[in-house]
């Protein structure tokens, strides 16, 4: 008999559905869940998503953009949207989630993870424009309650724009600790330091929040969460910093 002390309704019934345990000893340290495809990916985690919102109304979460999402918010938005019909309670309590609590989305903090810079938050390939589409109006949470990274708000004085910072579109991050040598470099340096302040406020806010409570994160083609790349610190927090040629790659194709 399987004895599971830390995982959910949700994970044990996918679990022994496949067969399987959460993990094989002495070889494997941390438990894995195999399923056969992404569809199912991603209706199984929007099944944990979902478990997770009727256990912490008004918790804070954190969700992933990109392609990595793409059957989750399928399947969140499949599930909200068609609750109350029975092939849908009956699929829904299958899979380990109380048909009878559907969650209140509004109650939710959202924290946007990560973002490109500098991007315009309009355009549709900024995460912050994708977060507007697919969590706040697609999930039907409260933009109040939402913890966003709106590059075109960030370090702008009046009149000035991301392109008139940024004429070629290239941060030189080596302004952070040297001289600016032109006027241009000067005003750079201003929103650099306005940046690094606000990735500064960001963790405070996070903090006061009372931390994360659900996090969902894709795995980038070098192994990182978060932009988090090779290299970085095991306590990194929100900062301004340089991609890898890995993603630059994988983000080529959106960009």
């Amino acid at each position: 008999m399987t004895v599971y002390k830390t995982i959910s309704q949700v994970e044990k019934n996918s679990l022994e559905s496949g067969g399987q345990k959460l993990r094989y000893s002495p070889t494997e340290k941390i438990g894995t869940i195999i399923v056969d495809n992404f569809p199912e990916l991603g209706r199984l985690t929007a099944m944990r998503f979902l478990e997770w919102t009727q256990r912490n109304p008004g918790g804070v979460i954190s969700l992933p953009t990109g392609k990595t999402p793409e059957f989750f918010i399928k399947w969140c938005n499949y599930f909200l949207t068609n609750w109350n019909r029975k092939k849908t309670c009956k699929e829904l309590e299958a899979g380990g989630v109380d048909p009878a609590r559907k969650p209140d989305m509004s109650t939710f903090h959202f924290v946007q993870i990560d973002e490109f810079y500098p991007i315009r938050s309009y355009q549709q390939n900024s995460f912050y424009y994708y977060v507007h589409q697919y969590y706040l109006k697609g999930f039907g949470l409260d933009p109040a309650k939402a913890l966003l990274i709106n590059p075109d708000e960030i370090g702008l004085e009046k009149g000035e724009s991301l392109y008139s910072v940024w004429p070629d579109q290239t941060v030189d991050l080596s302004l952070r600790t040297r001289h600016a040598k032109t006027k241009l470099e000067a005003r750079q340096k201003r929103v650099l330091q306005s940046i690094d302040q606000f990735c500064h406020d960001y963790e405070n806010k996070i903090i006061a929040l009372g931390g994360i409570g659900f996090f969902l994160g894709g795995i980038g083609p070098d192994g990182h969460i978060g932009f988090n790349i090779e290299g970085s610190g095991h306590f990194s927090t929100t900062r301004l910093t340089k991609t890898n040629y890995e993603t630059q790659a994988a983000s080529a194709g959106d960009l």
